[in-house]
């Protein structure tokens, strides 16, 4: 009989019970097996499982040694429902690729599996990740767990939610405009988006295109920091990846390295923010004062985010997405359409100033960070919105242009090419999670983490889940 207990461990104890042998990884898919039959029919997290294929990826794992089984050592790992995992459906959230069964698998994941991941589950994804809301026409909607009327953001919202409900130990997703970090702070988890080159990928389009990056979600910052460990590292076929540093990211955030001088910013001073999550994620940021560090309200000039963002990714869809505009339109959301019609519309000039600002704004951004340890926002400007909600359309009285500008306090630091991750900070009136942002300097992952598992320690938030799924309630706000 599976140890259901198991659920509730961090995944660094869990490698620790592999690693002695406690426990071995068939254990942990018949754990994940018998969790995901009682809990994922109420919440549609991880919508195509494959564990026949995991068990025999297992079996394989457990002929080595123990010590040679990688630093997951036979952890079982869901992958994003955009990238390929040898055999296993990929639909990418779209009725076009409905049937598709991927031939390979992409880097990520064979890095992954190298390093001792074993593969059971695709997680939900809103088609071609586009909006921060996790529904599509294939799956459906991914429900947000601390109330099932609520959208577990996206685009890695399955991720998100397989961890928060113990369907997952970690989990992989990516991040564009907050992918990685809106879902987690919906769902009261630990996501990062790394910086550009930590995570090898396999290129698409073009070499260097780097507004998305791979990255790990935990439901703790040590969690985290193992995952990055594992997915890191360069690999030949994607000439921006980074080497693997000589220290270790859970060294780095297990180090009690406490950050000296800290910047916190309501809203980066371009959006409109939620009261309430805004009072929240500053109480949570002035905690750093009880490990000693200075708090001052400061944030980059980061006023051409908006624009520049807007731009880039309409151009990273066109390049992307112009031939099933062209052959299969009838079968894309409106989101998604509108994306690449923007991207076709655009001059050279529009991206070469798109492009020119991305500099601009980073170049400040770096020289903010002499000043400042840590820049702190929060991750989301709203709580859980109801999940029949397409996207965030008003804020605190501003109505928004488009699907996409209210991510604009997330999408500002991947053009400033940061790493950042939402750490949970606290909950609404309602009971809804709340996340902290936390943003470093450029490949400054090992100090994000130090700073992260301070201020974690400090809320003592670590350990709220995972739950089970708990019906919709009235919020106490109208």
């Amino acid at each position: 009989m599976a140890d259901q207990g198991l659920v509730r461990e961090t995944a660094c104890a869990v490698v620790d019970k592999l690693r002695s042998g406690e426990v071995t990884p068939l254990d942990l898919l018949d754990v994940l097996e018998q969790r995901i039959a009682e809990v994922d029919g109420k919440v549609n997290a991880l919508p195509t499982l494959c564990f026949d294929r995991a068990r025999t990826q297992a079996r394989e794992l457990m002929r080595k040694p123990k010590g040679e089984r990688g630093l997951l050592a036979g952890l079982p790992i869901p992958i994003k429902d955009l990238f390929n995992v040898k055999g296993v459906l990929n639909t990418q959230g779209s009725p076009i690729f409905k049937d598709s069964i991927s031939a390979h698998s992409d880097i990520v994941v064979e890095h992954i599996e190298d390093n001792g991941g074993v593969v059971y589950a695709k997680s939900n994804t809103p088609e071609f990740g586009a909006g921060a809301n996790t529904f599509n026409e294939v799956f459906g909607a991914t429900l947000n767990p601390w109330d099932v009327s609520r959208s577990a953001a996206g685009s890695s919202g399955g991720a998100a939610v397989a961890l928060a409900t113990g369907m997952a130990w970690l989990a992989h997703g990516t991040d564009m405009g907050g992918s990685l970090r809106n879902p987690a702070s919906f769902c009261g988890i630990v996501g990062m988006r790394p910086s550009i080159g930590r995570v090898a990928h396999t290129p698409s389009a073009t070499i260097d295109r780097n507004l998305t990056v791979h990255g790990p979600m935990a439901r703790n910052v040590e969690d985290l920091a193992l995952f990055l460990d594992a997915m890191s590292g360069e690999h030949a076929a994607d000439p921006l990846s980074l080497p693997r540093l000589p220290t270790s990211f859970l060294s780095a955030a297990r180090s009690g390295n406490k950050p000296k001088r800290i910047a916190y910013s309501p809203d980066l001073g371009i959006t409109a923010v939620d009261p309430e999550v805004a009072a929240i994620t500053r109480k949570a940021a002035m905690r750093f004062a009880d490990a000693g560090a200075i708090v001052e309200e400061a944030h980059p000039d980061l006023r051409e985010a908006h624009e520049c963002f807007h731009v880039l990714r309409a151009f990273d869809f066109a390049m992307t997405k112009a031939v099933l505009l062209r052959t299969k339109r009838d079968l894309l959301k409106p989101e998604v359409i509108w994306n690449i019609e923007e991207g076709l519309k655009l001059t050279v000039e529009q991206i070469a100033r798109a492009e020119a600002q991305r500099v601009e704004m980073t170049a400040r951004t770096v020289a903010f960070f002499g000043k400042y340890d840590l820049l702190l926002a929060p991750a989301t400007i709203v709580a859980p919105f109801p999940i029949g909600d397409r996207y965030v359309a008003e804020c605190a009285g501003k109505k928004f242009d488009n699907y996409v500008e209210w991510l604009g306090i997330v999408y500002a630091i991947t053009l400033a090419c940061c790493p950042a991750l939402s750490l949970p900070c606290g909950f609404t009136a309602s009971g809804l999670p709340v996340g902290l942002q936390m943003v470093a300097a450029p490949r400054g992952e090992a100090q994000l983490l130090a700073g992260a598992k301070v201020l974690e320690d400090i809320l003592g938030v670590r350990g709220s889940t995972p739950i089970d799924p708990r019906a919709a309630k009235t919020s106490l706000r109208a």
